[in-house]
């Protein structure tokens, strides 16, 4: 499937994003443990959180879903019942390293794989830790890729400091910790993304946070409603087109605007960008709010290790709005992209030469010199849906026919993508 954006073009009007893709998954997996049945409001649209569902019903659990309303019927603590199949968690690697954290701690013995792009995604950041805990979980090579055939229960708390920075991987840890015996301390070297420490707070865990150490207690989870805001990782798509697209405002409304979350927008501010934050709510366990975005004279930015930690999933963003803003952006740290669903660093450098940028390869990054004129180029998503609905953006930049390759690789995140541009004034097709 492709798309073709005709541009240059500028995005007008009001929106509202699906709900957010990681607190989704981590809402259904905490409600598959807890004491009820657990009412999720706003459950996000994307293929990736669907496999966390299909994964859960596969062990067992009742999962009654009507849009992004979804009823999860919580095991109380209990197991689930053991797969009669091997687990598919798709293109999720989200589903695979979470999901994992509860399969430990579960008298099970099961098998989960994905997609071709998931079964070359390294594992041996979770393996290590849940082994340490007592489960018994293997992958494949040294890095230890997907599948992966786990034999859980009888978990015992750790202390543990992962190698790298990761929100999936500290989360894993701490799900572990829901069954096992005593305390379980996850020692950060960077604050990631907090939607777990958040959510199992406001099902009634004890969770005590220390500068960059989490601790969970064992514990039952009790059942609650959540309310999922609208993806920051999706609306950052439509925040750069806003922002680089001449003659363009656009209005997002109820974003989650988590503190961990946030950190493309204050790189955002630092290049000059003109974001405007018209209302913010702190009711409930999740921020959220709606931002005006139009479009800004930008100047180059340096990228730190610290910064990419803070926006993983919008570094690729910030390296397109550096060939519209003044000077050299340089982004350092950013090696975790390779590892990402596609090598995100070679795919977005030979993307952006393509379209006539000046850009230049880093074994942990990029240099992007701007501004410079983008012409259309045919594009390829690489498998990867972030690379997919990034090109769109670049395509509204560049003058003439862009074509995006791999376009049903969108839906993987933000299902209705091409819809949302168009109803934004964008010229758009995709078939």
């Amino acid at each position: 499937m492709r798309a073709e954006v005709n541009g240059p073009c500028a995005v007008n009007g009001e929106i509202s994003v699906p709900g957010d893709k990681s607190i989704s998954h981590r809402a259904a997996l905490l409600g598959s443990v807890s004491d009820g049945i657990c009412r999720i409001t706003g459950f996000s649209p994307a293929g990736d959180c669907a496999s966390t569902l299909e994964v859960l019903r596969a062990l067992g659990v009742k999962i009654r879903r009507d849009g992004s309303d979804i009823e999860i019927e919580g095991t109380a603590g209990r197991s689930f019942g053991e797969p009669v199949d091997v687990l598919d968690a798709g293109n999720s690697g989200t589903t695979m390293r979470l999901g994992c954290g509860l399969l430990a701690s579960m008298p099970i013995q099961a098998i989960i794989t994905g997609d071709e792009s998931l079964r070359a995604r390294p594992m041996n950041r979770i393996i290590k830790p849940l082994k340490l805990m007592g489960a018994d979980i293997n992958g494949n090579g040294e890095s230890g890729c997907p599948p992966l055939e786990i034999r859980g229960g009888d978990l015992r708390g750790i202390e543990y400091s992962p190698d790298v920075a990761s929100a999936q991987v500290k989360s894993a840890i701490l799900l572990a910790g829901l069954q096992a015996s005593g305390r379980t301390t996850v020692n950060e070297k960077a604050p990631t993304r907090d939607h777990t420490e958040r959510m199992l707070r406001h099902m009634g865990a004890s969770v005590l946070c220390d500068g960059t150490s989490v601790t969970v207690k064992p514990c039952v989870l009790s059942a609650v409603k959540l309310e999922v805001p609208g993806d920051m990782s999706s609306a950052a798509f439509l925040i750069a087109a806003g922002l680089a697209c001449p003659g363009s405002s656009v209005k997002i409304k109820n974003v989650g605007l988590n503190p961990s979350r946030t950190g493309f927008l204050e790189i955002l501010r630092r290049m000059g960008a003109g974001i405007e934050l018209l209302e913010r709510s702190e009711e409930g366990w999740e921020p959220r709010g709606t931002l005006k975005v139009k479009h800004s004279r930008l100047k180059a930015v340096d990228v730190t290790d610290v910064d990419v930690v803070a926006a993983i999933d919008e570094v690729m963003l910030i390296a397109l709005l550096a060939t519209q803003a003044e000077g050299v952006t340089r982004i350092r740290g950013a090696s975790e992209l390779r590892k990402k669903e596609s090598d995100r660093i070679d795919g977005t450098v030979k993307g952006l030469i393509s379209l006539g940028a000046r850009v230049n390869e880093t074994p942990d990054g990029m240099e992007i010199k701007g501004p410079c004129e983008l012409g259309a180029a045919v594009l390829d998503s690489n498998r990867d849906h972030r690379l997919a609905m990034m090109w769109s953006v670049a395509g509204m930049l560049a003058k003439g026919k862009t074509v995006v390759t791999g376009w049903e690789w969108a839906s993987v995140s933000y299902p209705g993508f091409e819809g949302a541009l168009s109803s934004l004034g964008v010229n758009i097709s995709a078939g």
